[in-house]
């Protein structure tokens, strides 16, 4: 029992663990709370397309000996503003502009990637390397956290309502467009935040599950936002923790508990929704 609990205790013990814990937990609030908005809005796909994009400038800012979060910054910004432009000038759907917008950008990282060959190991960029965090990556992720978290609780309720309506948002002097081009900027910094700690592929579970369990299990938006908040915060902490007594990939668990809490949410959605018509 005691060797079971030291095993158990272990994980808290350790340097680069505490890091990863820190790490993790500091970018899922500013992650939670996007998502809300992007399910909102349908913007999921987007956020899935900056967090591919974001490879080349990773490469491009390797090569010109720049920090990675700046290009990796740029490249996102990018690919979300050049997919708006698409959208609003082509008769194309945006689904589709994003998924050309996002493997095009995705692609052509590998290429540069495969043909500089630079230090980092691609998997670190693909699937993060939160064992291998720094006290800078601490410092750079809290600032983008504190920026990003600060945006979207200064405009909830302005996003909130150019979320679901544009027109409506426009017609009672809102900045729409600020908003629009805001919220895609504190989506690239968030997936820039994310990068070191969960990787450009895995960052889209975290930019989308919250918000999607929130709101399966809840009917008022302040409380998605909190619930949003616990989940992220409950199944980072919990996958690291399981990542380590199980010997497994920490990011790979953290999404696989997002999966599982999304399955439990929708069947009890279904359960819930299913009892009126029953007592009829």
């Amino acid at each position: 029992m005691n060797e079971t609990l030291q095993l158990a205790l272990m994980p808290f013990q350790l340097a680069f663990m505490q890091n990863a814990f820190l790490v993790t937990l500091t970018i899922a609030v500013p992650m939670a709370l996007l998502s809300c908005y992007l399910v909102l809005k349908g913007w999921s796909l987007m956020g899935d397309a900056v967090s591919h994009a974001v490879l080349p400038g990773v490469v491009l800012a390797y090569v010109a000996g720049l920090p990675f979060a700046a290009g990796a910054f740029v490249a996102g910004l990018v690919c979300a503003l050049a997919a708006g432009y698409l959208k609003d000038n082509s008769r194309v759907k945006e689904d589709t502009v994003l998924g050309i917008v996002f493997s095009g950008m995705f692609a052509l990282g590998v290429v540069l990637y495969v043909k500089i060959q630079p230090d980092v190991h691609l998997d670190h960029i693909l699937f993060g390397d939160m064992l291998g965090i720094g006290a800078a990556d601490l410092i750079e992720t809290a600032v983008i956290a504190l920026a990003a978290t600060g945006f979207i609780l200064a405009f909830r309720k302005d996003l909130l309502v150019q979320a679901f309506d544009r027109q409506h948002a426009s017609a009672i002097g809102l900045p729409v467009k600020v908003l629009h081009y805001g919220l895609l900027a504190v989506l690239s910094l968030v997936v820039v935040g994310a990068l070191k700690a969960v990787g450009i592929i895995l960052a889209v579970a975290m930019l989308v599950a919250p918000g999607a369990i929130a709101a399966l299990l809840t009917r008022r938006f302040p409380t998605m936002l909190a619930v949003a908040v616990c989940v992220a915060l409950s199944c980072s902490f919990f996958g690291i923790w399981l990542s380590f007594l199980l010997d497994s990939a920490p990011a790979p668990t953290i999404v696989l508990l997002m999966a599982g809490l999304f399955v439990l949410a929708f069947l009890s959605r279904m359960i819930r929704d299913r009892k009126p018509l029953e007592s009829i």
